[in-house]
């Protein structure tokens, strides 16, 4: 006989909508069985009826021809021929009668009782079972919904323990219940079989009898008989497996019940390439209305599938290539991540069930999205990027002595030699060894994941960007207040949309590899030390500076003077990653410079931004030098003017000394005076220029 198709029992703890569907199938074909059975059974107890009343009115008809003899005929007579001839007919009637009645008992025993069998107990039982365990999935279905809306920030213990105590009693009765009711469905292909021929069997050798049977129909119902027998063997063995397996899983799963397992006993699993369960999705209903609807989630490749319970298949979600995901706070519900499309224009908040699970979930999506799923081993090559950037946060020496022994002397570090967060698929350990850590990125520097404080307070024009740091500000500028903006007049203003992953202190500002090496640690820490949460803000770029604005508030977060922005890059493979090295002072000796490496996240437009960036310095650069050139022609003018001024003063210095002289030549004629008896009178102001003219002669020899 063929195969027996099985419900998977160790797929029962999951309960997946295909795991379902399947199950949908199963107590289809046993309402069908139930139904065909009924009608079956209806039959075969006509037949036996028939049996009965045959034998009970063969027994009737020898009793009243054993009567014959005691009846009066008024015109009959005594007719002993007749009376002896009836007598003989009762006897061969009333053995006929005994042989329908013992074929009666043997249809009883064996056509009637096995499908009454199949049908009282077998049946009922299935019934029994589905109603049980359709109470124990609302049972369940409704403490998840309470264990989801449990509340991060108003954390109750009580309340918390009575919610998982409520998770735990009805998960584990969902799945004990859920185990025997497939162990009763996978049985039951059996008994349906051995429902079926054993009456057959039974009828056929009760009314036929050994003595009648043919050769040819003998043999036929000795193998139907042997292959009954193999049926009957095979689900004895069948069901010992099965019990088996069900008591293994319910000693296995006891800690599993528990909605948020121990972290230390069930480890988080970070190179995961798919994976599938349950997850609270958001739909909002309105402009601040939402609901969250449970349903289970798969990966496919570079997609994300969703199916609801009771779907035969599942739907494309959301294309997660090249996608960003992170953990989010909504609606006061734990373990919330959101995962945003590589074009920014769809996103989707789900909420995983535990921290486990929240964690995986981010870290199965990060390697999908990095396409490490299309590689020949995936997990293995997740595994090794993990590897790889655990060694590049934290670095042992022995690591950096081999490292040391390797770097020729004397030699820089090529410049083929970057690696990345995302990385190549193929690329191997070795390549950390030529990437030179201690000249880009000082060992065991701390590295910032969120915006708590300024830039650099000593830096000039910072602290009058703190202290505009508490009013709102337009990012296309103010025109309102009494004051401008610094960027009011700026020719450039592009906004951009971005999310902040860290900073840390580098060595060295003058090579794009200082930015490359950065985003693989800040993006490496993040998934050693598990921080999936990253800010969002608006970036500003003008002439001036650079500016992170709250998206929500329109605060300004932090301000970069364009200037101090010296290098700038966006990942080799991953567009949406950018960076710049901001250079400040790092004390109060300006002497003193340090420079800080900024990495942020935008919705695949790291060229564009840093295209901007590059434009912004551009036009800041032809605005200085147009800035210096006026001010080199305003100092020339400046000169020249003066220069006309000192020589108009010397022209009316040397008039006025010519005039002076002319009047002392006329003065010193005495004749002329004495016989005309006139008097040279000077005027105050001649007398005054000439004071001054002596005093000039006198300033002259002194010097």
């Amino acid at each position: 006989m063929p195969g027996i198709d099985k419900l998977p029992i160790e797929e029962t703890l999951e309960d997946s909508p295909q795991t379902r569907s399947l199950l949908g199938v199963f107590e289809e074909d046993a309402t069908a069985i139930s139904n065909y059975m009924n009608q079956l059974y209806q039959a075969m107890h006509r037949i036996y009826d028939a049996q009965n009343e045959l034998s009970a009115a063969t027994h009737l008809t020898s009793k009243l021809l054993k009567e014959y003899e005691k009846q009066r005929f008024p015109l009959g007579g005594d007719d002993e021929v007749m009376s002896s001839t009836l007598q003989q007919f009762s006897k061969v009637i009333d053995e006929l009668s005994s042989c329908h009645a013992v074929l009666s008992t043997q249809l009883a025993d064996a056509m009637m009782f096995p499908i009454t069998q199949f049908k009282e107990r077998d049946l009922k039982e299935i019934l029994t079972l589905k109603e049980v365990f359709q109470i124990a999935s609302n049972d369940h279905d409704a403490a998840i919904n309470r264990y989801s809306r449990l509340s991060k920030k108003r954390e109750n213990d009580k309340v918390k323990y009575e919610v998982i105590e409520d998770v735990y009693t009805s998960r584990k009765k969902q799945h004990q219940t859920m185990m025997h009711y497939f162990c009763a469905l996978n049985t039951l292909q059996y008994k349906k079989k051995i429902a079926l021929l054993e009456p057959l069997l039974g009828y056929m050798q009760a009314q036929m009898g050994s003595e009648n049977l043919n050769e040819q129909l003998e043999e036929f119902l000795t193998n139907i008989g042997t292959s009954v027998q193999n049926v009957r063997r095979e689900m004895d063995s069948d069901v010992e497996t099965m019990q088996q397996t069900i008591e293994d899983l319910e000693v296995a799963s006891d800690p599993l019940y528990v909605p948020d397992p121990d972290p230390m006993k069930f480890p988080v699993n970070r190179n995961l390439t798919r994976k599938a369960g349950y997850l609270n999705a958001r739909n909002k209903t309105g402009l601040v209305s939402s609901t969250w609807d449970r349903q289970f989630y798969f990966t496919q490749g570079g997609n994300l599938m969703s199916q609801a319970r009771g779907d035969v298949a599942g739907g494309l979600a959301m294309d997660i290539d090249n996608c960003s995901v992170m953990a989010v706070d909504c609606e006061d519900r734990r373990y919330c991540f959101q995962i945003t499309s590589f074009d920014g224009k769809k996103s989707s908040i789900l909420q995983a069930e535990s921290k486990k699970d929240h964690e995986e979930w981010i870290c199965t999506i990060n390697n999908i999205s990095k396409q490490i799923y299309l590689s020949e081993n995936p997990e293995e090559i997740a595994a090794r990027v993990n590897q790889s950037a655990l060694e590049a946060v934290t670095p042992s020496p022995s690591f950096q002595q081999r490292h040391e022994s390797l770097r020729p002397a004397g030699q820089s570090r090529p410049p083929t030699a970057r690696t990345s967060s995302s990385g190549s698929l193929g690329s191997e350990s070795t390549s950390l060894a030529a990437l030179s850590l201690d000249s880009l990125v000082a060992p065991d520097t701390p590295i910032q994941f969120d915006i708590i404080s300024p830039v650099c307070e000593d830096q000039p024009g910072q602290a009058k960007a703190s202290s505009q740091g508490n009013r709102r500000t337009n990012p296309f500028g103010e025109s309102g207040g009494g004051t401008k903006s610094e960027t009011e007049d700026s020719i450039l203003h592009q906004l951009f949309i971005v999310r902040f992953l860290g900073s840390m202190e580098v060595k060295s500002d003058d090579n794009p590899d200082v930015v490359y090496e950065t985003m693989r640690q800040i993006l490496a820490a993040r998934a050693i030390h598990n921080i999936f949460r990253m800010t969002e803000s608006h970036l500003l770029v003008t002439c001036d500076c650079l500016k992170l604005i709250d998206p929500q508030t329109q605060v300004t977060r932090l301000t970069f003077p364009l200037p101090s922005v010296v290098l700038y890059a966006t990942h080799q493979e991953n567009k949406r990653l950018f960076g710049f090295v901001l250079r400040t002072s790092g004390g109060r000796s300006e002497s003193n410079l340090s420079s800080v490496c900024y990495i942020f996240e935008s919705n695949n437009e790291g060229e564009k931004i840093c295209d901007s960036v590059g434009l912004a310095k551009q036009i800041a650069l032809h605005a200085e030098l147009d800035r210096r050139a006026s001010e080199k022609q305003k100092e020339i003018e400046r000169v020249k003017e003066k220069q006309q001024k000192e020589l108009s003063k010397q022209k009316q210095i040397e008039k006025d000394l010519e005039e002076q002289s002319r009047l002392i030549a006329a003065s010193s004629r005495p004749n002329q005076a004495s016989s005309e008896g006139q008097f040279v009178v000077l005027s105050s102001s001649q007398s005054e220029e000439s004071d001054l003219g002596e005093e000039g002669k006198k300033r002259e020899s002194e010097a």
